[in-house]
């Protein structure tokens, strides 16, 4: 009997009781490359970070350390080089676990019956849920969001899993509230909820134009044996993952020197003085833009705050980085509307003017 399995304008066909060795296959898959990630990477790294306390440091432009040291006496395309080099080593690990994650998540998504309710604002709940625990930046959790959506799931449940990893990560929002006042990070955490329980189910309202479909459907037995089960995993996989890297892959690229390309041209001076509005503006659609890791949005924007950065500005990057990135928005246009795309990144954009003026006005 056939099974559809994912595609981007999911219809998925009735179940059958062979597809447990698949989906069981599929999911030990998924949780091998989780806990080893996990266990090895991510929450080892951020549990350092966390402990370092405000002893916290960045040696790097969009990135705790790197290959290279950059000097801002070199040559502008050198900073630049030495920085995307610099970005893609730092975001090895989490990208590597992205685009393997990816493909299984969708994978085994695409064997069960039911992947989205009726309800928006139940989809951005389950979407919020889903990408608390990942652990994963703004940057590496697109080629996750891809192969969620590709899945079936809902473009709310989509949204709101990729504004949740990075925002609403347990130890990310530690950090927060250890090194910043508590007025500063209860702004941070109203606007990522908004982002997500508001902006999310009012964008997706309206139906989105995505990718063509891309057929995914695998033929699975009546009796599978696990024999056939191994092969209709791998399949399954393998095209799963070609699907999230075609696309996510050179986007990625692209995001890295688009980053250091910008990032580069921001003077050493550009945020010392005093608040204005303009610059408010200005740091906010910057901040958005660049593709930082797992929590160098916190880690910035203390390490600004102690050295004399005005409070307005502080606040400002803290509620715009980190949440989404060029890379992000990039893979969110591809895959589900270039319109959601960039309504995020103007919602992110309005979110940390309203909160850098917010600070401004009221000291």
């Amino acid at each position: 009997m056939a099974v559809q399995a994912a595609s981007l304008n999911l219809s998925c066909a009735p179940i059958t009781s062979a597809t447990w060795r698949t989906r069981s296959l599929i999911l030990i898959l998924m949780t091998v490359i989780a806990t080893y990630f996990w266990v090895e990477s991510r929450y080892p790294a951020l549990m350092k970070r966390y402990h370092a306390g405000t002893q916290i440091k960045v040696s790097g432009a969009l990135t705790f350390g790197g290959v290279y040291k950059v000097d801002p006496s070199m040559p502008y395309m050198q900073r630049v080089w030495y920085t995307t080099v610099n970005w893609l080593d730092a975001n090895r690990a989490g990208m590597t676990f992205s685009f393997l994650f990816g493909p299984a998540a969708l994978a085994f998504l695409s064997t069960l019956r039911t992947r989205r309710t009726k309800s928006r604002y139940l989809n951005t709940l389950l979407g919020t849920v889903a990408g608390v625990p990942l652990g994963v930046c703004s940057n590496c959790i697109a080629p996750i969001a891809r192969g969620l959506y590709a899945s079936g799931m809902s473009t709310e449940s989509v949204l709101a899993a990729m504004f949740a990893s990075p925002a609403l990560n347990i130890v990310v929002l530690m950090m927060t509230f250890a090194l910043f006042p508590m007025s500063i990070a209860l702004l941070k955490l109203a606007s990522v909820l908004f982002l997500i329980f508001v902006f999310v189910p009012l964008i997706t309202a309206r139906p989105t134009a995505s990718e063509p479909v891309v057929n995914f459907a695998i033929d699975i037995p009546v009796t599978e044996t696990w024999g056939e089960a191994f092969r209709t995993t791998l399949t399954s996989y393998l095209k799963s993952f070609w699907n999230i890297f075609r696309v996510a892959f050179p986007l990625m690229l692209l995001a890295a020197v688009l980053g250091a390309l910008v990032v580069e041209l921001i003077p050493q001076q550009a945020l010392i003085g005093q608040a204005t509005m303009l610059g408010i503006i200005a740091v906010s659609f910057i901040s958005t833009f660049l593709p930082i890791p797992m929590a160098f949005d916190v880690a910035i924007a203390y390490i600004l705050m102690t050295k004399g950065v005005p409070l307005p500005y502080v606040a400002a990057i803290l509620c715009t980085s980190g949440i989404l990135s060029v890379f992000s928005m990039s893979v969110i246009g591809k895959t589900i509307s270039w319109r959601v795309a960039a309504a995020a990144y103007g919602v992110v954009v309005c979110l940390g003017i309203v909160v850098g003026l917010a600070v401004r006005t009221l000291g």
